[in-house]
């Protein structure tokens, strides 16, 4: 199994404590605003962002993904762990996004789009320059198995 980058934590840190800030700020003004009971609210918002920041690392750990011969698996989730299986004469299309600070730290995401409508599978924080390589195999492969259809 090829594993994302562990920069990824990078990324979802920088999310988290963002979202962090704007709730737990929120909660702050309101409790000075209106009274202490939006005390409660705070500590939510902080025991979360705690819970969010330890659980983190370990998300990215148990992130990755396996070319076999005929499919693409893609694997997250420690506690509740998937694994999505993508044949490749399903893919209808890749894509490789990154946003600012994904680009900042050299990854870049993987989405996978199939025939179903409701199957798009991606996986976050692979190098840039495999996930360019990896979106020209898939594109590649999933051309040879639709050409044999």
């Amino acid at each position: 199994m090829n594993r994302v980058s562990p920069r990824l934590i990078i990324p979802q840190y920088v999310g988290t404590l963002t979202w962090a800030l704007i709730l737990g700020g929120g909660a702050a003004y309101a409790c000075v605003r209106w009274g202490k009971w939006w005390l409660i609210a705070l500590g939510i918002v902080v025991a979360l962002t705690v819970w969010n920041l330890v659980l983190i690392p370990l998300r990215v750990r148990a992130m990755g993904w396996l070319e076999t011969e005929d499919e693409l698996i893609l694997a997250n989730g420690r506690v509740w762990r998937s694994m999505t299986v993508v044949p490749y004469g399903r893919i209808q299309f890749v894509d490789v996004t990154s946003g600012p600070i994904e680009r900042a730290a050299g990854l870049k995401s993987l989405v996978v789009n199939t025939a179903s409508t409701t199957s798009v599978s991606s996986l976050p924080g692979i190098e840039a320059g495999e996930a360019d390589a990896l979106r020209d195999r898939l594109a590649e492969k999933a051309r040879e198995r639709m050409s044999g259809l």
